[in-house]
């Protein structure tokens, strides 16, 4: 059974309307934009706070529950409901994700972290205090490799925020045929991230053994992570993986692959999982 979330009504718009001066050729203009959000959301489990974000804000339940349960702090089936508002002290939003009856976080969670948008988690002291406990997926699925070529183009074209901003990324949730079932956008990718989890958590879909994870940017050890816990084998990205990411991948049987472009790639981890090579 699903999980209820209250209507999104915790932040503002995606983006916002603007005039901005523009010189292209030689020439002056002032003319409309678009601008992406960010702003703060608080995240709180059964009303204590757990994280401030900055964030886009839209799918504000998906990303309280995805950062959550990506964190190991919860596991889906624990969650009972995810309730949305505007913060008391001005901008940007509240989550606050109430745990079913007798279900208790797991321990250690009462760090408080702050989020940027541009660099995830800060403040974390070491390699041992992120790595969240989770085990190593399974073999499988597959993916051709031209079918892993043509998913940049499927993700950008369904990025409907980007089109009018340019300033968002994306996270995609694929199948090995190449179907995007998943796309969530933010100014932060790890966010994107924890969007598309807290999704699938919120339908009761963890693990997501049977799917391709791929995100704009670089993939770092936090997504490799957070892919990780929600079961995710495969993860592809536009542009470069970090080492711990690369080492994160192998040592869980997870598949990496980095500089994504319709005409090829580079795989770090996990090549059995690609054929046609």
């Amino acid at each position: 059974m699903a999980i209820r979330a209250e209507p999104e009504r915790a932040g503002g718009r995606p983006s916002e309307p603007a005039r901005v001066v523009r010189l292209r050729d030689g020439r002056v203009s002032t003319v409309p934009d678009a601008i992406a959000t960010e702003e703060p959301l608080e995240i709180r489990l059964n009303g204590e706070q757990v994280a401030v974000t900055m964030r886009t804000p839209a799918h504000d339940a998906e990303l309280a529950v995805g950062f959550l349960v990506s964190e190991g702090i919860v596991h889906q089936d624990d969650v009972a409901q995810a309730v949305e508002c505007r913060s008391e002290e001005g901008d940007g939003g509240v989550v606050d994700v109430k745990l079913r009856p007798g279900a208790v976080p797991s321990g250690g969670w009462q760090r408080n972290f702050y989020a940027t948008s541009s660099c995830g988690v800060c403040g974390k002291a070491s390699i041992d205090a992120v790595r969240v406990t989770a085990p190593a997926v399974e073999d499988g699925p597959r993916i051709a490799a031209d079918t892993l070529g043509e998913l940049p183009g499927a993700l950008r074209e369904a990025q409907r925020v980007f089109e009018r901003t340019g300033g968002l990324h994306a996270a995609g949730l694929f199948t090995p045929t190449g179907h995007l079932e998943l796309l969530r956008e933010d100014v932060g990718r790890h966010n994107a991230v924890d969007k598309v989890v807290g999704r699938s958590a919120l339908e009761r879909r963890l693990p997501l053994a049977d799917n391709v994870l791929l995100v704009s940017g670089r993939a770092s050890f936090e997504i490799t992570q957070k892919a990780l816990v929600a079961g995710i084998p495969f993860v592809a990205a536009v542009s470069a993986p970090s080492t711990l990411a690369v080492r994160l991948a192998r040592e869980a049987n997870m598949s990496l692959v980095g500089f994504l472009r319709p005409g090829g790639f580079n795989v770090y981890a996990g090549q059995e999982r690609v054929t046609g090579l």
